[in-house]
C-alpha cells in the first residue's frame, strides 16, 4: 500500500501522484521507458536506472522548470522524497525569531551530488542562497553544469572540497555569514555488504523496489551514516551559532536514538526529528540548534486510532424456548419461572458446571448482569472428546467368558483397595487387556486423548481395571484421582502459569467479560462484552457453547 498520505502536507505529490500517461505523451524520452500492462495501466520499471533517471528529469522539468543531467553511475534522486526534506527545512526556518524573518536565507548542502537537487529546488521554490559542497569529481562537474544551465549561479555556489570534509573546512572563507540551515543526505552504508543488503536487512523484508545507482562516496562511509552524522555533530559543536539549524536525513530508524543521545550528552538545547515518506520508502531526519530563541517543530506523533468499541457477541433465546427451559428448571433445582430469570439461572448453572467464575452485578430491573472470569478453557471440544471416548471404548477387545467369571469371583472376595493395589503386578501377568485412558486438559493444549496404554505399564489403578466392564466410570475415576492429588499442582495450573497473564491482584485468568441477559421484546437477548484477556475467540467459544447447550436442553 502506498504511503502518499504520510507525505508532507505541502508536497505537491501527496494527493496528486505523477500521471505517467500524461508525462509519456508529452516527453518522448520518458515515453520509451513506460510499460503498459494487460489492464492498460502505465507503469515504470524502478529496477532500470535509465527509467528512474527519465522519471526524475521529467518531473523536475514538468513541475519545476529545471533541466538537469545525471550520469547513470551516480545517485539518481527521487523528487517527492527530496521535496519532503525541502518543506521540512521551510518549517524549521519559519520557527526562528521575528528579527531575522524577511532577510536573505542561506543554506548549506553537504554532499550535493551530481543532480544538485536540494539547492536547485530550494533556490527555485524559495529563492534561497546555497553553498553546495562535493568531494567527487564527477558529481562536482555535473552539479556545476546543472546550476549553470538553469541560470541559478547567482544563488548557488558549488564548492569542491577534500575528502572527509564536512562543515569546518567548507566555511573557513565565509566567516561573516550566519547560515540559516544545513542539510545532508549522508552515505547510509558502512561497507559493500550493507549496501547489498547482506547482514543489514531483515530477511523477512522484501528486497528494495528500486535500483541503487550511487557511487562509492555517495552510499558508503566509514562507520555508515551513524558515524558520518556524528562527525557533523562534532563540527557543529565548534561552529555552534554559525548555523541556526543543523539537519541530516537518515536511512535507518535505528540511527535516530543514538544520535539524539549524542546531542543530549553534549547539551545541545534544541533537538527535533521527523520522518519522510515516499511510496514504500521511509526516511528519518534529525535537526538541532544552539539558538535558544528558535521554536522547535513538534516531531511526528504516532496518532493512535481510537479503538472503536467492539460489538458484543450475542444470541437470542426465543420466548417459546425460555418457556420450555422454565418447565425443565425444577428438575435441576432452579426455582425461577419468569423467562428472563429462567435464562439467567440456566446460564449460571452452565457456568458453574464449567467452573467459570461469575458474580452478579447491580443492573436495571429488566436485565441480569454477570461478571465472568474464565481461568481455564473447560468448554472447548467437549463433544469431540465425548465422541473420542465412545469410539475408543468400542475399539476395546471384548473380555473372554473365563476372564469375566474369574473377575466375578475376585469381586466376591473381601479385598480392599490397598490389597488390590499391592497385587497389581500379579494381575498384570494374568491379563493383557488394553485400557484406554482419556486424560483431559481443561485448556485443550494437546493433553487430550493420550493413546491406549497397555495394562502392564500401569501400576495400581483399580478404577482403570474396571473400565473394560463399566465404561461410564471413566470420568468418575478422573475425579477420584484428582481428589487424591490435591496437594500437587494440576496440569491446568501448570499450563496457566506458562500461557496466561497475571493481573495486579495476582489472579490468573484467560479472559474477563460481562454477560448481560435482558429482554428483547417477548424474547431474551444474551450479550457478552469483552473486557480483557488473551484472546477474544475464547469468549466467542464460550458464547457458542452456552447457546448450544441451552438449545439442546429443550430437545432432550
Amino acid at each position: 500500500m502506498a504511503l502518499n498520505k504520510s507525505m508532507h502536507e505541502r508536497n505537491r505529490y501527496k494527493n496528486k501522484p505523477p500521471d505517467f500517461a500524461f508525462l509519456a505523451s508529452k516527453y518522448p524520452e520518458f515515453n520509451q521507458h513506460v510499460q503498459i500492462n494487460l489492464s492498460g495501466r502505465m507503469s515504470l520499471n524502478f529496477k532500470d536506472p535509465q527509467a528512474v533517471r527519465a522519471l526524475t528529469c521529467t518531473l523536475l522539468k514538468e513541475d519545476f522548470g529545471l533541466q538537469i543531467d545525471i550520469p547513470l553511475e551516480r545517485l539518481i534522486p527521487t523528487v517527492p522524497l527530496r521535496l519532503n526534506y525541502i518543506h521540512w527545512v521551510e518549517d524549521l526556518i519559519a520557527q526562528q525569531d521575528t528579527a531575522t524573518k524577511g532577510s536573505v536565507t542561506w543554506g548549506i548542502d553537504i554532499g550535493t551530488g551530481a543532480s544538485c537537487i536540494y539547492p536547485l529546488l530550494g533556490a527555485t521554490l524559495n529563492g534561497w542562497y546555497f553553498i553546495a559542497t562535493e568531494v567527487d569529481d564527477i558529481c562536482f562537474s555535473y552539479a556545476k553544469k546543472n546550476v549553470e544551465q538553469n541560470n541559478l549561479s547567482d544563488l548557488i555556489k558549488v564548492v569542491k572540497v577534500p575528502q572527509k570534509t564536512l562543515l569546518l573546512d567548507a566555511l573557513e572563507e565565509e566567516c561573516e555569514v550566519i547560515y540559516d540551515f544545513c542539510m545532508c543526505n549522508p552515505p547510509f552504508f558502512a561497507n559493500q555488504l550493507e549496501a547489498k543488503g547482506v547482514n543489514s536487512r531483515n530477511p523477512r523484508r522484501p528486497p528494495p523496489s528500486s535500483v541503487n545507482t550511487g557511487g562509492i562516496t555517495e552510499i558508503m562511509a566509514e562507520g555508515g551514516e551513524l558515524e558520518f552524522v556524528k562527525r557533523i555533530i562534532h563540527d557543529s559543536l565548534q561552529l555552534k551559532k554559525r548555523l541556526r539549524w543543523y539537519s541530516c536525513m537518515l536511512g535507518k530508524k535505528c540511527s535516530l536514538a543514538p544520535l539524539k543521545e549524542e546531542l543530549q550528552i553534549h547539551g545541545v538545547p534544541k533537538v527535533t526529528h521527523t520522518e519522510f515518506c515516499q511510496g514504500r520508502t521511509m526516511r528519518w531526519a534529525l535537526a538541532w540548534s544552539f539558538y535558544e530563541n528558535v521554536k522547535v517543530p513538534s516531531p511526528p506523533s504516532k496518532k493512535r486510532k481510537l479503538e472503536k468499541p467492539r460489538k458484543p457477541i450475542v444470541f437470542l433465546v426465543l420466548a417459546s424456548t425460555a418457556k420450555e427451559l422454565g418447565m425443565k428448571a425444577s428438575s435441576v433445582g432452579i426455582n425461577a419461572v419468569e423467562g428472563l430469570e429462567v435464562v439467567a439461572a440456566w446460564i449460571r448453572k452452565l457456568l458453574t458446571d464449567l467452573k467459570v467464575q461469575h458474580k452478579t452485578l447491580p443492573c436495571g430491573k429488566d436485565e441480569v448482569s454477570l461478571f465472568l472470569t474464565a481461568v481455564e478453557n473447560s468448554w472447548i471440544h467437549l463433544r469431540r472428546k465425548k465422541r473420542d471416548r465412545v469410539r475408543q471404548l468400542r475399539e476395546l477387545p471384548r473380555a473372554s467368558e473365563d476372564f469375566l467369571q474369574s473377575a466375578e469371583e475376585n469381586q466376591k472376595t473381601s479385598c480392599n483397595i490397598s490389597e488390590c493395589e499391592g497385587n497389581a503386578n500379579e494381575s498384570t501377568e494374568k491379563s493383557s487387556e488394553v485400557i484406554c485412558l482419556d486424560v483431559e486438559s481443561p485448556e485443550g493444549n494437546g493433553l487430550n486423548n493420550i493413546p491406549a496404554i497397555q495394562e502392564e505399564n500401569v501400576q495400581g489403578s483399580t478404577e482403570e481395571s474396571s473400565s473394560a466392564e463399566e465404561p461410564s466410570l471413566i470420568s468418575e475415576s478422573k475425579d477420584i484421582s484428582s481428589n487424591q492429588n490435591e496437594g500437587t499442582m494440576t496440569s491446568a495450573t501448570e499450563i496457566l502459569t506458562l500461557e496466561t497473564g497475571q493481573n495486579d491482584t495476582g489472579e490468573w485468568f484467560l479472559f474477563k467479560c460481562m454477560l448481560v441477559v435482558k429482554k428483547e421484546g417477548p424474547d431474551i437477548l444474551v450479550e457478552m462484552h469483552w473486557i480483557a484477556g488473551q484472546n477474544r475467540d475464547l469468549m466467542n467459544q464460550l458464547c457458542t457453547y452456552l447457546k448450544n447447550q441451552m438449545f439442546r436442553l429443550i430437545t432432550t
